[in-house]
């Protein structure tokens, strides 16, 4: 029992971390452009990561049960994907590099799924059939695909949205303008910040119950007082008292920050004005919550990134400092590979320890 305490405690901790190391997608831009202060921005922040986590559990279904053959996931296995993608965020986040959360987990369920299986390629889902709906499902069309297609789509969104609000405005003042889209980054800022709950903190409330449906499938929970029997979890689902333990962490990591990501995301990419800032918000949102709505578990960071670097380009694109772009897309490619590599070591090392015993 004080594994599964230790366990649940951990998912947690990756879920601050996921709070502040992702912080930046959502209020970089508008405390770039000063359209609120870093203290605004960072309340503004927690607010709508709080409400967003709270609203449906589509990816947290994805991550739980959809990408790898539960058969094979342990408790040290769930232990292993979380070890992995905690150093990876924190190594990120120490560099200042604005890495995926959701990509870091995922290879690192992945990995530690593999080692389980003793390298047993199959344990992981990578097209399979949803029985329920028809839908064509697993890691290469929810994880992969997506993976490479959202940024793109931030990029193409980004500079679409940008050059129509400049042909429709080329007549009004920049000082009207800056007024005008100043209020409005207030509303895209809010919508990335839900958006970024919605999808960001379902990842680990996709952990959390899997470790119980785990838990209670390998009989941990047998033998467990009445006061602790809301664990019991005999099919996987996502209980209430999840949602709101994620949310609140979520929302905790988020109020202290991640300023150097910030410091990347909002100075070193482009030169921000509010209209800019809310283009890519804008963009950025509405395909995060696209996504969410079909239980894909994106990455807000690579979204919101190459959003910046379209509304970027339709000033010249010399304006996008493309040799920090080079840096970012390093950590991109690296994040899924590294963090399965590390899940699985840790796993293997893990099964070691255990005969050993």
């Amino acid at each position: 029992m004080l594994f599964i305490l230790l366990l649940i405690l951990l998912a947690l901790a990756f879920e601050y971390i996921n709070g502040f190391h992702d912080t930046a997608n959502a209020i970089a831009t508008s405390i770039s452009t000063k359209v609120l202060t870093p203290r605004q921005a960072v309340v503004l922040a927690t607010v709508f990561n709080l409400l967003g986590a709270l609203a449906g559990v589509s990816v947290a279904t994805t991550i739980g049960r959809g990408l790898v053959d539960t058969q094979f996931v342990t408790l040290h296995t769930i232990l292993s994907a979380l070890l992995s993608a905690v150093v990876w965020n924190l190594f990120t986040w120490w560099l200042g590099l604005p890495s995926s959360s959701s990509h870091a987990l995922i290879g690192g369920l992945c990995g530690a799924t593999l080692a389980s299986a003793h390298g047993n390629w199959t344990v992981i889902h990578w097209v399979v059939v949803n029985p329920a709906t028809g839908a064509v499902e697993g890691l290469w069309y929810k994880v992969v695909i997506p993976m490479f297609a959202s940024p793109v789509l931030g990029l193409l969104g980004g500079l679409v949205l940008m050059s129509i609000l400049l042909v429709c405005l080329r007549r009004v003042t920049p000082r009207l303008i800056n007024l005008i889209f100043g209020k409005l980054q207030l509303l895209s800022a809010a919508s990335i910040g839900f958006s970024h709950g919605t999808n960001d903190a379902q990842k680990t409330m996709g952990i959390m119950a899997l470790i119980l449906f785990t838990a209670t499938q390998s009989g941990t929970f047998a033998h467990l007082p009445a006061g602790l029997q809301f664990l019991v979890t005999p099919k996987f689902e996502v209980a209430l008292w999840i949602k709101v333990a994620c949310a609140l962490t979520m929302a905790a990591g988020t109020a202290v920050g991640g300023w150097r990501i910030i410091k990347t995301i909002g100075h070193k990419l482009v030169r921000l004005q509010p209209i800019h800032g809310f283009a890519a918000q804008t963009t950025a949102a509405a395909i995060i919550q696209v996504a969410t709505h079909w239980g894909i578990p994106l990455s807000t960071t690579h979204v919101i990134s190459c959003a910046i670097m379209g509304v970027g380009a339709t000033k010249r694109l010399s304006a996008v400092k493309w040799g920090i772009v080079g840096q970012m897309v390093w950590a991109w490619v690296l994040t899924m590979p590294v963090a399965a590599l590390l899940a699985f070591a840790f796993q293997r090392a893990l099964m070691l320890m255990a005969k050993s015993w």
